[in-house]
């Protein structure tokens, strides 16, 4: 009897811990999401690897995502209009209950301090802050520290670095967030450790993250979303099971329901209710940033441990195709799945393209049609946005279908 209550209050801790991470990360059911900013969250990169992140880890909760950033924006406003109007028709129509910004990459002008483009951006800010607040006052409200310029891979433009100003700038966001008691994230400190280790391990390729110093390739847009997702009190786990293969017995299944196969040999299904990030591994400068950062062990840890097993190598077979080789010691230590060619990566692949497409209909829906003929008495316009309002439910109806769990078969063959 004794035994019985230690396993069944360890499996209710298993649990309990699962569905506080859950519970405590900050977006929830029903929740609808702006993102605004500029060019940097115009590239839709960051934003869309959060957003499937969002969707692969919580694959049970609807979440709606708008991608509102516009290229040169600056605190003022930019290409899309005064700030005024941006944040009306950009943020505050979608009625969304959670809002990101992210501003300040061009109001420095890419040049050395200057006390009064300092000053505009704070009150600038400020401003912004107070109409969202003013006008969602139930909205949750994230601050986003500037995204850095690449100084570190590259000589800076004049003394002291371009990327030290967007600290100085983050700083007054830092205070604000303080100040008005909403949250905040820091998508610059985390890159630039990134980039300085990509550096030392590989400089040319380093350079490649952020590219033209400004905008970040997928690799240093990854790194963003972890650092804001991160903020939000993302769960790093997909999946934790381990098995023991010598007694034939499953002792851990966190996030997972594992079920093993009688007979010889070692064969299990495996149910697990999330999916790890959609990380293009075999692309080099991804590989190489996020191997320069914490982002596997902070956000996409799916981890298989078999112990028990005979000396030698054991391949990993997961629905017939083998995705690696590995020692007895190797899994016994534990492995982790995310990093490898699995079918549960080429899901998550899969459903972030879903992610891609709607986006993309989004966009074109919003800055090929809507604002271009906003003034214009075309009788087709409406016509034209509900087709595509219905398109894009769709796209997201599908990416929501491509989240969901399925099972797989997994088997150890020993040679």
């Amino acid at each position: 009897m004794m035994n019985r209550r230690v396993v069944l209050a360890a499996l209710w801790l298993v649990l309990a811990g699962t569905l506080y991470g859950q519970s405590s990360f900050y977006l929830k059911e029903g929740d609808r999401v702006v993102v605004y900013g500029d060019s940097i969250t115009d590239q839709r990169l960051y934003t869309t690897f959060m957003e499937s992140y969002v969707l692969s880890r919580f694959p049970e909760r609807k979440i709606e995502f708008v991608h509102s950033g516009w290229g040169g924006d600056r605190v003022t406003g930019g290409g899309g209009g005064p700030v005024e109007l941006r944040l009306q028709r950009d943020v505050i129509a979608h009625r969304p209950t959670v809002v990101t910004v992210m501003l300040g990459m061009n109001d420095g002008r890419y040049r050395a301090y200057d006390a009064e483009l300092f000053q505009t951006y704070s009150s600038g800010y400020e401003r912004i802050v107070t109409v969202l607040k003013t006008a969602l006052p139930a909205a949750r409200l994230t601050l986003i520290r500037p995204s850095p310029y690449d100084d570190v891979t590259r000589a800076p433009m004049f003394e002291g670095g371009y990327n030290a100003l967007l600290v100085r700038y983050g700083d007054v966001v830092a205070e604000l967030a303080r100040r008005k008691g909403v949250d905040c994230a820091d998508l610059n400190a985390p890159v630039v450790a990134a980039l300085e280790k990509a550096k030392a391990a590989e400089p040319e390729l380093a350079q490649r993250i952020v590219p033209d110093r400004v905008h970040p390739a997928a690799g240093g847009h990854l790194l963003m979303a972890a650092a804001l997702l991160s903020a939000w009190n993302a769960p790093a786990l997909v999946s934790s099971v381990e098995i023991d293969g010598a007694a034939r017995r499953v002792t851990r299944a966190e996030n997972a329901t594992v079920t093993l196969e009688p007979g010889a040999s070692l064969a299990w299904t495996q149910l697990e209710r999330a999916l790890p990030m959609p990380v293009d591994w075999k692309d080099s400068v991804v590989s190489l940033a996020v191997g320069s950062s914490d982002f596997v062990h902070a956000l996409d840890r799916e981890l298989l441990r078999v112990t028990g097993l005979a000396a030698g190598r054991h391949a990993l077979r997961i629905d017939g195709e083998e995705v690696g080789r590995f020692s007895k010691e190797e899994l016994a230590a534990g492995i982790n799945l995310a990093t490898l060619q699995t079918p549960m990566l080429r899901q998550a692949l899969q459903m972030h393209a879903l992610t891609l497409k709607h986006n993309g209909i989004h966009f074109a829906r919003w800055r090929q049609i809507q604002l271009p003929l906003e003034n214009d008495a075309v009788a087709a316009k409406h016509t034209a946005l509900g087709a595509l309002d219905a398109l894009e439910t769709e796209l997201v109806n599908s990416q929501r279908a491509a989240a969901q769990p399925r099972s797989h078969r997994f088997e150890l063959g020993h040679n």
